[in-house]
């Protein structure tokens, strides 16, 4: 009697095992299934992210002389807040610049001018070189000890040595063609600046 009592408590030990495994396989596989929406939810979709879809980027912690780097195309794009010294020292750079004008180069025409920027306190501009595609590094000190002892402050691309100022505008006898390109956006505030949309978008957001 006893041996009987012990082998159905161990069958019934077992199923109860059984039953508990396979309940919680079907709460894991609920729970995938609910957090699925919400993972894909935080990220643009792909038609969203083919389309080129604006992006915003929150700019209120960004001290003079600093760059933020934001993502959109799936480019770089860098955001530079600038100071009064380094404004000031743009127009002296005009002679030693291809394109000073940007005439030949890419930017909104609302960027046609000598800051190149929308507000010239802030360059915006895509973070990629506009010779073989490298991303250049961000250069704000004068006499950079890997760019030069005459350096004013600017981007410099170490793979084959191009330089731009702090307009993205393209120095001469370098390997970059044009300037820096200056992608179209525009400020929903003070605070926030939305890559991809133009100001006259102002109903698309």
């Amino acid at each position: 009697m006893s041996i009987k009592n012990n082998n159905d408590s161990s069958v019934n030990l077992q199923r109860r095992r059984i039953l508990t495994g396979a309940t919680g396989v079907v709460g894991a596989a609920g729970a995938t299934f609910l957090a699925v929406p919400f993972v894909s939810s935080w990220q643009p979709s792909e038609k969203a992210k083919a389309a080129g879809a604006p992006v915003d980027a929150d700019i209120s912690k960004l001290k003079p002389g600093q760059m933020l780097t934001i993502e959109w195309r799936g480019k770089p794009v860098w955001v530079v807040r600038r100071t009064p010294e380094m404004l000031a020292k743009l127009p002296s750079l005009d002679d030693s610049l291809r394109d000073p004008a940007s005439a030949e180069s890419v930017q909104p025409d609302y960027c046609l001018n000598p800051s190149r920027a929308v507000k010239e306190e802030y360059l915006i501009v895509v973070g990629v070189c506009t010779h073989l595609g490298c991303a250049p590094l961000y250069r704000p000190a004068i006499g950079s000890p890997d760019v030069g002892a005459d350096w004013q402050g600017g981007f410099f691309c170490p793979c084959h040595g191009s330089r731009f100022d702090l307009a993205g505008r393209v120095f001469k006898s370098v390997p970059a063609p044009t300037n820096l390109e200056i992608p179209p956006y525009r400020f929903l505030t003070d605070a926030v600046v939305r890559i991809g949309e133009d100001p006259s978008e102002q109903g698309a957001a």
